[in-house]
């Protein structure tokens, strides 16, 4: 199996990260997404770069994955959480390193950057995805989601 190249994303690639993103929404939620206001929402990562940033993967030139990570500010620790967001490998590169691969970079640049911890959340039935997370170290939180929706964003 060639190496993974994990590079940052660029606009470039802006049609794989919407077609991931509507993709991943589908597989795990059964949700359809708007296209366009996924291509606004991708397209203000590119340019806030405050709000985050995405990783891409490329094996042999061809990109097969990415994730999206965005910080969150813990007063209680005095610094970032970094939160792994909007995970996806094609299928065709699944079982193959690839979120792996991701993970170690983002680990290594939140390390870099002196971020306290890194978070991510799971869908409750997706036992793969969790399996694969607690394969990487991470631990499941003693904490529920709960979230009030202030604009209608379609879903």
């Amino acid at each position: 199996m060639s190496l993974l190249l994990i590079r940052p994303a660029c606009l470039d690639d802006l049609p794989n990260l919407c077609a991931w993103n509507a993709a991943m929404a589908w597989e795990t939620e059964r949700k359809q997404l708007d296209t366009a206001t996924l291509e606004r929402g991708i397209g203000a990562v590119f340019a806030q770069p405050q709000r985050g940033f995405y990783l891409v993967a490329e094996r042999d030139g061809l990109a097969v994955g990415s994730l999206l990570v965005t910080y969150e500010w813990s007063d209680w620790r005095c610094g970032d959480f970094w939160w792994i967001q909007s995970v996806y490998v094609s299928p065709e590169a699944r079982r193959g390193g690839v979120f792996r691969a991701l993970y170690a970079e983002v680990e290594q640049r939140a390390a870099a950057a002196g971020a306290v911890g890194l978070r991510l959340y799971v869908e409750t039935g997706n036992r793969r995805a969790q399996e694969t997370y607690a394969g990487r170290g991470m631990q499941r939180c003693h904490y529920f989601m709960y979230e009030a929706m202030l604009k209608d964003s379609g879903l």
